[in-house]
């Protein structure tokens, strides 16, 4: 019988990465589908100033749908499914730096936190640009004057009903160069990276040693996967409950078009106090948790299937 808390980790090497890319995109894909609109709301609650628009996260669901519909719940997404290139990048480059890590410390714990600072750079590097635009679609309906650049109304279509199109994409991004040329589309990165670097770096580490903890609470045959999975969003909500503060500024920055990171926290803190710092909060733990379910049994199951065939035979989970 195996050793209680003793949950078994994939590495880089065990893996078959034909199998492994071609799950791994459809996994993102799926994703972000599912959790898109609770970043849509995270956004336009972070944005907003004290409760102008929106007293909360439901409240917030409640009049998007009543004025925009399903469809206004995905302003953005389209473009946004471009990310799939930094989610490709982001696990490439945490398994292998966890790898390289691994040659000077045996410790999971560096590992993860070394390896999820170093994916996280390298994905928001990819990531920074698609989600200026993004973002700026995100708010365009009910949020559109809280937003510098707005698209552009279609002729011969009922400006109610916020059609959404590859034209709005286009709009923004020729408004977005023309105002602040290509720096614009870095807007807010290093608010960013102050942000998701941290965030990544909690995530992993705290994840493996929540799974840990739960499998010595646990009975021994309970399936590692659903400790896992549980494990997954309580690393999510810990990191995100400390990385929040620098998520706001970091939303504010880039939609509104600041240039000082620092500016822009000291004016947070005058304009709403500290409770400026916790807005979209709960709207970010209530996308960031199933998130996190979704990714970790993604990615968990993913890693098995991709699992080189001469090593099945030899794991039990």
């Amino acid at each position: 019988m195996q050793q209680k808390g003793a949950i078994q980790i994939i590495e880089w090497e065990d893996l078959d990465k034909r199998k492994f890319y071609s799950l791994g995109v459809f996994m993102t894909l799926t994703t972000r589908a599912t959790v898109y609109p609770a970043s849509l709301i995270r956004t336009r609650l972070q944005v907003q100033k004290g409760k102008s628009l929106y007293s909360g996260t439901f409240d917030a669901l409640c009049k998007i749908l009543r004025t925009e519909g399903v469809r206004g719940l995905y302003r953005g997404f389209m473009v946004n499914t471009l990310t799939l290139i930094a989610g490709q990048g982001y696990i490439t480059t945490y398994e292998l730096v966890r790898k390289y890590v691994n040659q000077y410390s045996p410790s999971n714990t560096v590992k993860s936190v070394v390896a999820g600072g170093m994916a996280s750079l390298v994905a928001q590097t990819i990531t920074v640009p698609i989600d200026i635009v993004s973002q700026h679609l995100m708010m365009q309906g009910q949020g559109e004057h809280l937003t510098r650049f707005k698209a552009k109304p279609k002729v011969g279509l009922a400006t109610t009903k916020h059609k959404l199109s590859f034209g709005q994409t286009r709009d923004i991004t020729v408004q977005i160069f023309a105002a602040d040329g290509f720096r614009g589309f870095y807007r807010g990165y290093v608010a960013s990276l102050l942000t998701y670097i941290p965030n990544s770096a909690l995530w992993w580490p705290f994840y493996h040693f929540y799974a840990e903890q739960l499998s010595l609470l646990a009975p021994s045959e309970c399936p590692h996967l659903i400790l896992q999975a549980v494990a997954g969003p309580m690393a999510a909500a810990t990191a995100s409950t400390i990385t929040n503060p620098m998520d706001v500024v970091r939303a504010r920055v880039q939609v509104e078009g600041r240039t000082s990171v620092i500016g822009t926290y000291k004016q947070l803190l005058v304009e709403e106090g500290a409770y400026g710092l916790t807005k979209g909060l709960s709207a970010r733990v209530i996308s960031s948790m199933p998130t996190s379910v979704l990714i970790v049994v993604g990615y968990e199951t993913l890693k098995r299937l991709s699992l080189r065939a001469d090593l099945i035979e030899s794991r039990h989970w």
